[in-house]
């Protein structure tokens, strides 16, 4: 059920997508297609933690658009009462994107904490060796800094959600999952993943109809645990031409050279972004073990 209070955007309002931001391929659902997927979606939420027998959710906030749009299918899911969000600043997070977190905390009505993490990550690596290793410092600080980092988050939200019987919701979208652009038992450490199945540019679309600010959905994306760029240049590319690739090519199986092609990119590029979903299947399969002997 929706919380009190809390009300949709009627499709007629929603924020309109340029035709820039749907370049090279749209891959948006039609209006009767966005109300099936958000009642699909939020019929998950309720179904995952009826299964867990949990009193709810755990949302870990960041300010971006996919942590955003996840808590607002928890609420449309499962009421204010039943969603908790836990903010986990960094010193290299900007504070425009903290106090976004705040914000949509406040504005969906939800109780929330904020625990700096940085200490706990300064003492954790100061207990190894591994600043020793002769690595650059980008090799630092993404290996070591960033890892770390995603998989201390894991461990406060899983505590506080272990606390108040609540499950962990992921805020992985499909571009990133099949990408990599996760920290294995980091923020890849989640009990269900909503987003999983969506591009990122579906994912602005379910935010815009949820009534997510215009702001917030055309909000560049950052990753948030090291003092890095944007999630775009980290990965290579823009998220729209990420997601025609992987629609067209991972998911699609169309011709490299096709590819290229329809969304105005590189074999090169293509190429690359397979080589990423290959070197990544560790992150979205379970440990492997040995068959049976007996």
């Amino acid at each position: 059920m929706a919380a009190s209070g809390y009300v949709p955007v009627q499709m007629a309002n929603l924020y309109e997508q340029t035709q820039t931001e749907i370049d090279p391929a749209d891959l948006r659902f039609s209006a009767s297609e966005i109300e099936a997927q958000v009642d699909h979606l939020t019929e998950f939420i309720r179904d995952r933690v009826e299964a867990a027998d949990a009193d709810g959710v755990e949302v870990a906030l960041s300010g971006g658009i996919d942590s955003t749009t996840t808590a607002h299918l928890a609420v449309e899911a499962l009421g204010t009462d039943a969603v908790h969000g836990i903010i986990l600043p960094k010193e290299v997070n900007e504070d425009e994107n903290m106090s976004d977190a705040e914000r949509v905390a406040e504005d969906l009505g939800i109780d929330y904490d904020v625990i700096g993490i940085d200490s706990v990550v300064e003492e954790t690596l100061s207990r190894t060796d591994a600043e020793n290793d002769n690595a650059s410092e980008d090799h630092w600080e993404g290996r070591y800094v960033g890892n770390t980092s995603a998989r201390i988050r894991m461990t406060m939200t899983y505590l506080v959600a272990n606390r108040e019987n609540r499950i962990v919701l992921g805020t992985g979208n499909r571009a990133e999952l099949a990408t990599g652009y996760v920290t294995k038992y980091g923020d890849g450490g989640v009990d269900c993943n909503p987003l999983a199945n969506l591009y990122k540019q579906q994912v602005r679309q379910v935010a815009a109809h949820l009534g997510v600010s215009e702001s917030l959905v055309r909000k560049t994306p950052t990753g948030g645990m090291v003092d890095y760029g944007t999630d775009e240049e980290e990965l290579g590319m823009d998220y729209d031409t990420l997601d025609a690739v992987l629609a067209f090519y991972i998911d699609g199986n169309l011709p490299a050279s096709v590819v290229a092609r329809l969304t105005n990119t590189t074999v090169e590029s293509v190429e690359h972004v397979a080589s990423l979903h290959e070197e990544s299947d560790h992150k979205r399969t379970p440990p492997t073990e040995p068959e049976p002997l007996f």
